[in-house]
């Protein structure tokens, strides 16, 4: 099979996957890709595909010590809602995925703060939480996940914060930046170095910090994107530079 043929055949697989009409196994299918991106890692399938990625959340300790002292870390509030991937072309929404890879987009385009449209051209991936505003977590996560479940959608009383650029160069707190003048919501955040997260551990876990969002925990962000590519592993689920604390 010609490079085109493979490329063809593997964006054919993954939107069916997307619609739920998957034909063949995820172990199948993850041999195509991989083939795909060993012979032709920059074909235009790779920088098209919307993809969610999981959040490490394994031991903090090992996280950290894989850090320099002086690494520039962003706090944010883990929101417990509803993990959700936008994708934008020509400035306007074309499709939204869940965590699974289903697509959700005409649930999200009744989400009162997504927005339709934007000032940018360009390809934009953004992912973010679905969530209800002022509930507890629990109630918050039901309520995202009732609605991407709906025949009629209807996003009155949830909200959409976004917080991260999944195909952006910019570094981390400068792509929050972009997405707030593009209309998005993004979340409080707080600047540390490793030697400074337990410090905002026990903040969280006492209601003093991100107490305005149903959150399960915090998020850890290394700020630079040349560390981030030195951290990335592209055949892993999980960022490697993005890392849940939950207790």
């Amino acid at each position: 099979m010609n490079t085109k043929d493979l490329a063809s055949k593997v964006k054919f697989l993954d939107q069916q996957y997307r619609e739920g009409k998957a034909t063949v196994s995820d172990a199948v299918f993850d041999k195509l890709e991989n083939n795909l991106r060993r012979i032709d890692p920059k074909n235009d399938y790779f920088n098209q595909k919307l993809v969610l990625p999981s959040l490490d959340n394994g031991r903090p300790d090992e996280f950290l010590e894989n850090l320099l002292p002086d690494t520039r870390l962003i706090i944010t509030p883990k929101i417990d809602g509803c993990a959700i991937a936008l994708q934008y072309e020509n400035g306007s929404l074309i499709k939204a995925i869940s965590r699974k890879g289903k697509c959700v987009t005409a649930a999200l385009e009744t989400v009162k703060n997504v927005p339709h449209t934007i000032s940018t051209k360009a390809t934009l991936h953004v992912r973010g939480e679905l969530f209800g505003p002022a509930l507890e977590p629990a109630r918050s996560q039901r309520l995202a996940a009732g609605l991407l479940r709906k025949a009629a959608p209807d996003g009155k009383g949830l909200a959409f914060c976004a917080f991260q650029i999944l195909n952006g160069e910019l570094n981390y707190f400068s792509s929050l930046g972009v997405l707030q003048k593009l209309g998005f919501e993004i979340p409080a955040s707080e600047h540390t170095d490793p030697s400074g997260v337990e410090m905002y551990r026990q903040f969280w876990k006492e209601g003093k910090l991100f107490s305005s969002y149903p959150t399960d925990g915090i998020v850890l962000s290394v700020n630079s994107r040349k560390l981030q590519k030195q951290l990335e592993n592209k055949y892993s689920t999980c960022p490697r530079w993005q890392y849940a604390i939950k207790d």
